[in-house]
């Protein structure tokens, strides 16, 4: 079934193109820290099927050093790729039995706001404007009493996953199409799956949709499906489009 559902999403895709409404795509990847082999990959990737890649950003891992220079350094050379924030430290926080998150209501709302402001300095001054602000929390999950102070802390735009929800102050632009089985085998969703949300979402009249990456988890399948899908934008199926072009650049001033 899997090139009958390629084919339903393509057609999805190629009837919006052909109205003057192509679905916009943009590309987020989760938990970029320093330079490796995944990461290379993945950039070159992008690179050459001239995708506009945004990596969400650790600033400061509990588990790992630091990001910093190394990084920077190894961005210069990607005009396109682009930076976001991912928490502070992706660390759980939230009691046994919870699902995991950093940025529930589980520590006083002041610790948190301080660490998202220190995150996105950390990444203004490695990356100057290569990063943008965004917040991009971690399991995409956040506490609702943290998002009328986020603009106010200097962000402009949230992503997490799944439909959005109007957020005051912010543009919330989120992710979509989720390449791995969390919860299963780690590798590939079942790609007539994808497929048919893909075509779900160009179907339901949105402007946007984003993929989701995690270029330190991918194995051969899901590059296999990444390379498909963007094979499948390069046709006219859509288009893929940079973050910058989406989110406000700095946050909107009070009257």
């Amino acid at each position: 079934m899997t090139a009958s559902a390629q084919h339903l999403a393509e057609r999805a895709l190629a009837r919006r193109a052909a109205a003057g409404a192509p679905l916009r795509l943009w590309l987020r990847d989760d938990d970029a820290v320093a330079p490796t082999p995944a990461l290379d990959r993945l950039l070159g990737f992008a690179a050459e099927a001239r995708i506009p890649l945004t990596l969400a950003v650790i600033p400061a891992p509990w588990d790992q050093p630091p990001t910093g220079p190394a990084l920077a350094r190894r961005l210069e050379a990607e005009p396109d790729a682009t930076v976001v924030l991912h928490g502070w430290s992706h660390r759980n926080h939230a009691p046994s039995g919870v699902k995991k998150q950093e940025l529930g209501p589980h520590r006083p709302l002041c610790t948190i706001r301080a660490e998202l402001r220190a995150g996105l300095e950390r990444l203004r001054q490695w990356h100057g404007a290569r990063a943008l602000p965004m917040l991009v929390p971690p399991w995409n999950r956040i506490a609702p009493e943290l998002l009328p102070f986020l603009a106010e802390d200097g962000f402009t735009a949230l992503s997490t996953f799944g439909p959005e929800k109007p957020t005051e102050g912010l543009r919330v632009l989120n992710t979509h199409l989720d390449m791995i089985d969390w919860h299963g085998s780690r590798s590939l969703r079942p790609r007539d799956t994808l497929w048919m949300e893909l075509a779900a979402l160009a179907d339901s009249g949105q402007d946007t949709a984003g993929v989701l990456t995690h270029h330190l988890a991918h194995d051969a399948e899901i590059w296999s499906f990444l390379t498909e899908l963007a094979g499948t934008v390069a046709a006219g199926h859509g288009e893929w489009c940079a973050l910058r072009a989406l989110i406000p650049a700095a946050p909107a001033q009070s009257a």
